[in-house]
Parts: C-alpha cells; sequence; structure tokens
C-alpha cells in the first residue's frame, strides 16, 4: 500500500516542480488561451493565459505510472489511451493556439484517433487480457455478453469521457478538481477488484490533477486545454473497461455527464423550440450567469463529484456483498 501513497506523492511532487519549467515556456510562445465571445464577461480577462498546460499533468503521469506499475500490461494499455488522446487533444490545441485556426482539427480527424484508440483498448483488453466482451451491471450482478456489439460500447465510453471532460474544463480548477476525486475513486474500485498496478496509475492520476491544481486554481495561470482534458477522459474511460465498470463510470463521473447533458439538452431545445433551457451550458456557466461566483460553481462542482464517487463506491459495496 506503500506504493500508492508513493506513486500518488511523486506525481503530486513532479507536477509542482514542472509548473515552474513550463509555464514560462508556455507564456514565451505564446500559446494563450482565447475566450468564447458569447461566453461570460468576467472570463475576458483570461484571455491570453497559457494553454497546453496538460503536459504537466502527462509528464507528471508518466513517471510514477512507469516506476511502480510499469511492468503490468494494464498500466502500459492505460498510458497507451491517455497519451494517445493526450497527442490527439495536443494536436488540435496547436491549430487552434500556435497556428490560429479556431476549429482546430476537423471532427472526422478526431474521430479516427479515437477509433483507433478504441479499437486497441477494446481488442487488448477483450483477447489479450481475457477481459471478455461482457458488460457487468451494477446490483444486479449480471453479466451481459455483448459479443461484437461491446467494440461499439467501448468506443462510445472513450468518446463520451473524454468529451465530457473536455466540456467541463470551462473553469479554473473544475476539470483538474473532479478528476482527482474521480481517479481516487476508481484507485479504491481498482483495489477491489485486485487490480492493483492499475491503482497505482489511478493514484498517480489523482496526484498529477492535484498537483496541477496548484497553477490551475483560480486565478489559473495555465490551463489544460484539450491536451489535458482529452487525455484525463481517456484515462478514466480506460480504467473503466479493464475492470469491468463502464456503468459505474456514470456514477463517478457524474459531474462530467451532467455536463455533457446540459449542452445535449440546449442544443435539443434550441433547435426545436429555439428556446434555451440553461442561460448557457456547459451547466457550470449557467450557475456563473446565475451571478455564482466561479470559485462557489467550482466547489459546488467538487463536492457533488465526491458525492458522486461515494454513491458509486456504495453501489460497488452493494454489488459485490449481494454477488
Amino acid at each position: 500500500m506503500q506504493e500508492l501513497l508513493y506513486a500518488a506523492g511523486m506525481a503530486f511532487l513532479i507536477a509542482i516542480l514542472c509548473g515552474p519549467l513550463l509555464i514560462p515556456v508556455l507564456r514565451r510562445l505564446k500559446f494563450g488561451q482565447s475566450i468564447r465571445q458569447e461566453g461570460p464577461q468576467r472570463h475576458y480577462a483570461k484571455a491570453g493565459t497559457p494553454t497546453m498546460g496538460g503536459i504537466i499533468i502527462l509528464i507528471a503521469l508518466l513517471i510514477p505510472s512507469l516506476f511502480y506499475g510499469g511492468k503490468s500490461a494494464e498500466v502500459l494499455l492505460a498510458l497507451f489511451v491517455t497519451f494517445g488522446h493526450g497527442l490527439i487533444g495536443f494536436l488540435d490545441d496547436f491549430i487552434k493556439v500556435v497556428l490560429k485556426r479556431s476549429l482546430g482539427l476537423k471532427a472526422r480527424q478526431k474521430l479516427v484517433g479515437q477509433i483507433i484508440m478504441a479499437a486497441a483498448l477494446a481488442y487488448i483488453a477483450a483477447v489479450y487480457m481475457g477481459r471478455g466482451t461482457d458488460l457487468w451491471i451494477p446490483l444486479l450482478g449480471i453479466q451481459l455478453d455483448l459479443g461484437p456489439f461491446y467494440y461499439i460500447l467501448i468506443f462510445l465510453v472513450l468518446v463520451g469521457t473524454t468529451n465530457a471532460v473536455n466540456l467541463t474544463d470551462g473553469l479554473d480548477g473544475l476539470a483538474a478538481g473532479t478528476t482527482t476525486i474521480a481517479a481516487l475513486a476508481y484507485g479504491a474500485i481498482c483495489l477491489v477488484f485486485g487490480k492493483f498496478d492499475l491503482a497505482v496509475f489511478c493514484v498517480a492520476l489523482a496526484g498529477a490533477a492535484l498537483g496541477f491544481l496548484r497553477f490551475n486554481a483560480h486565478p489559473a495561470k495555465v490551463f489544460m486545454g484539450d491536451t489535458g482534458s482529452l487525455a484525463l477522459g481517456g484515462a478514466l474511460a480506460a480504467v473503466a473497461v479493464m475492470t469491468k465498470t463502464e456503468l459505474l463510470l456514470v456514477l463517478v463521473g457524474g459531474v462530467f455527464v451532467v455536463e455533457a447533458l446540459s449542452v445535449i439538452v440546449q442544443v435539443i431545445s434550441f433547435k426545436s423550440t429555439g428556446k434555451r433551457v440553461f442561460l448557457m451550458s456547459p451547466i457550470h456557466h449557467h450557475f456563473e450567469l446565475s451571478g455564482w461566483s466561479e470559485t462557489k460553481v467550482v466547489t459546488v462542482f467538487w463536492l457533488a463529484g465526491i458525492v458522486c464517487s461515494a454513491v458509486a463506491l456504495l453501489v460497488l459495496t452493494a454489488s459485490k456483498s449481494g454477488g
């Protein structure tokens, strides 16, 4: 168990040390964040804040994961999916920020990358690691074999999670803090399933995100960009797949789910009725425009993340005791 503390501590320390070294470099390279014109006016002051800071998280995650769990195929696969999505996000950030093309990667280009990640994750986990193609349904104790549809499920899990975390990354510290909570929860879930090496990966992810939060908390000195948000989503999705807890991820990442659903509801409502359900989506902006301070929104959402993770762990405990 000491290795878990060492991995988390090492990741946290590396992030803390990398920040002061990398942030000035990003600033000198003018990797500054552009702000949505239709967003809250208070966000205009953030224009020019260095982005692509997700590199800090990736470096801090990689070293302890390899040092304490690098002999595990599951850890290596989780790193592959995480860094694969980090690369997609980096290219998207680079095109938007450096090449000044506002749309970044085209949707089909992102889709190709995510299909490759999903196919690799599903095949290696199902065939090479013997995970199978079944879906575990919590509380009911049912293992539902999806056959070839399993690969579609994994693609949806990956795309859904990465995009949901990306949407959550709209306020200082929101995505980093919420991911820290979710990663710790998944560290506990991995231990319940006897996957110690994967638990090392999870606590390293939590330590890296928490260390990054030192520079990303309000007022943020750096943003993670798509480099970080897509990587974080990929990491959580990969762990969910390898622990057969894809459905439990909906609870652990409840904040991410609500953020994504708020966008879907807003788009459907506006296109069908011409009316908006929220003042602005994702939903964290709705609360901002309702008069909440940015720090209050983030704090409340962190607390919601803790509650979601606690509920997920209770469901897991009930499922294991009942099974």
